[in-house]
């Protein structure tokens, strides 16, 4: 269909338009509290002035958006968060238990989710997704949280624990409060704010991946991390922007590298708002998959396409069987088009 220009469009169909151009140009530390307060006081301020602004920055992409190469700060963090597995700080318990401390800051926040286009997020330490937190089942987490947002938060975390520990309870502004609970079980898990309105909490960037490794290890393999989102830009309670690990197209200009052989381990989960599921697809191969993965020895999915709702998770273990690039992105085209989409690419 031609355009037109007295015919309104949705700033989706507008995204899509320059998301379509694009697709045609290109085939963990302790963060200090008191910094990340000031930090998030400062985007607070510029919230309001943000949304005024959104549609303007938006619409530019109605001339052809391309994703381009550059390292943008957006870029980087979405790159980085694909190893980037917190461990947390150990020591030891007198029972002899391995205790994890981690510590965990909301913040009001401006993020690049594309190049050009910021949205006003809500994030655990200055990034969405969160960081993921990593540790082996039976050890003791213990998440020092600080609310420096201008809104009450929690964290919620997946998995077995005390019911008081649930994150359902408010942390105010300017408070903290410390979650701890034995990891279990093992398997892929999701954290994230339960605070009503949940939607918007969710939405706006308060989530992240929670792994619990068995006590018997997996087998040796390149380890991913990775998080479905999309980001409401207009807050009319749809997505314009789709992404995975927070930046539109990122591993399309920046493919994922692996090796031909290697066995290459996803973790995956869908923090997606506003939509009832997401996908993951692989093009020119299939994968085994773990929902949830707590049994390292069960029985996996072999196929091509996995389907997730929010909150859902689970392991992709891939090998790539030659050289080439495989293109991977949701199997909802309007998801891919708007920038869930990437490669992985082999080499011997």
């Amino acid at each position: 269909m031609a355009f037109d220009p007295k015919r309104p469009v949705s700033r989706r169909q507008v995204l899509k338009w320059g998301a379509a151009s694009a697709l045609g140009v290109i085939g963990s530390s302790m963060l200090n509290p008191a910094s990340l307060f000031t930090r998030s006081a400062s985007a607070a301020q510029d919230h309001a002035a943000h949304s005024g602004n959104q549609s303007k920055e938006h619409e530019r992409m109605a001339h052809g958006y391309d994703p381009g190469t550059a390292m943008t700060d957006g870029l980087k963090q979405a790159i980085e968060a694909l190893t980037a597995f917190d461990y947390g700080k150990t020591s030891t318990r007198a029972d002899g238990k391995t205790v994890r401390d981690y510590q965990l800051v909301a913040m009001d926040v401006e993020v690049e989710i594309a190049k050009g286009i910021k949205f006003p997020g809500w994030a655990y330490n200055g990034i969405i997704p969160g960081p993921t937190i990593r540790c082996t089942e039976g050890d003791i987490v213990r998440v020092k949280f600080w609310n420096g947002s201008t809104h009450p938060h929690s964290i919620h975390f997946h998995g077995i624990h005390s019911p008081r520990m649930d994150g359902l309870e408010p942390v105010r502004s300017g408070t903290e409060f410390v979650y701890e609970f034995e990891a279990k079980p093992a398997g892929m898990h999701v954290y994230h704010c339960h605070i009503p309105p949940l939607a918007k909490h969710i939405h706006k960037g308060l989530y992240g991946n929670l792994i619990i490794d068995p006590k018997t290890p997996r087998k040796p393999a390149r380890e991913l991390n990775m998080v479905m989102n999309g980001y409401d830009l207009d807050l009319d309670g749809a997505n314009e922007v789709y992404t995975v690990n927070g930046y539109a197209f990122a591993f399309q200009a920046h493919p994922i590298a692996v090796k031909v052989g290697e066995l290459v381990r996803v973790y995956l989960s869908n923090l997606t708002e506003f939509d009832l599921i997401n996908s993951f697809h692989l093009h020119a191969n299939i994968f085994k998959y773990y929902e949830v993965g707590a049994d390292p020895d069960a029985r996996p999915v072999i196929t091509d396409t996995i389907m997730q709702c929010q909150g859902q998770r689970g392991i992709l273990e891939i090998v790539f069987p030659e050289p080439g690039k495989y293109m991977f992105h949701a199997h909802q085209s309007e998801f891919a088009e708007l920038g869930w989409m990437g490669f992985f690419e082999a080499k011997v």
